[in-house]
């Protein structure tokens, strides 16, 4: 049984919890164990132990419901320790999913730490194109969404403020890799991605940092009503959307 590495890179807080839940793992699992790493706020000395959770990516030779079955109470104590169920692939999923995943594995793959067994993210190949077509799907995708939820609220009261706060959010990971096709290193931090995109793409910033950095419920973004933010945001995001269908 290969030995755990990289513990000193993890945050002390992670690590004191982490490293038991992988002996666990190992014990469980013996040779269908190929490797365990966690991915995340959780390698970073940023992680908060009060509200972060710690999210790992756990590969097995064979990955059936027995298999499963076998780590359901390991995983359901490690919950309290605010280790969430880790993702269970197999090295050939994984090989296989990057033109359907792009965004995600490629995060994992800049944001991982490695703890035992192979390391199968260092290598992987990322096409641009793959994450061009994911970015173009997901903003056409929540244009689709935002649209439809606007004329189910209708007429009444409330929650266009929520829905412009949620798809904002959802979208900034996208963001991040719209800046990348353009050739550019992203930021980390969420408004600098958003003066970033804006910069970019000849937006107007303050349509999405206004969003970004209300924190009232009042159905109103910057003093304004959320409908006039509604409507900027949504023509934003068909511009936005047009550019990354011609890179």
């Amino acid at each position: 049984m290969s030995e755990i590495v990289n513990q000193d890179k993890l945050p002390s807080a992670v690590r004191s919890v982490f490293i038991p839940f992988i002996q666990q793992l190992q014990d469980i699992n013996g040779i269908n164990l190929v490797s365990v790493f966690v991915y995340g706020s959780a390698t970073s000395e940023n992680y908060n132990p009060k509200h972060s959770d710690i999210n790992s990516c756990v590969v097995l030779q064979q990955v059936d419901l027995p298999s499963l079955k076998n780590n359901l109470k390991v995983i359901k104590q490690a919950k309290s320790k605010k280790i969430i169920a880790p993702l269970f692939l197999t090295e050939d999923h994984i090989q296989t999913s990057l033109d359907v995943f792009p965004i995600e594995f490629l995060d994992m793959k800049e944001n991982h730490i490695l703890l035992f067994g192979k390391d199968l993210l260092s290598g992987i190949d990322i096409k641009g194109e793959h994450i061009r077509l994911f970015c173009e799907q997901q903003l056409k995708g929540k244009l689709i969404r935002i649209r439809q939820a606007y004329v189910e609220i209708g007429l009444k009261k409330g929650g266009l403020e929520a829905l412009l706060k949620e798809s904002l959010n959802a979208l900034i990971p996208v963001f991040r890799n719209i800046i990348r096709l353009k050739g550019q290193t992203p930021p980390t931090n969420k408004q600098e991605i958003l003066q970033a995109t804006a910069d970019l793409f000849s937006l107007e910033a303050s349509v999405m940092l206004d969003i970004y950095n209300d924190d009232s419920n009042d159905e109103k973004i910057a003093n304004r009503s959320a409908e006039t933010y509604l409507d900027k945001y949504i023509r934003q995001v068909q511009r936005l959307a047009k550019f990354v269908d011609a890179l």
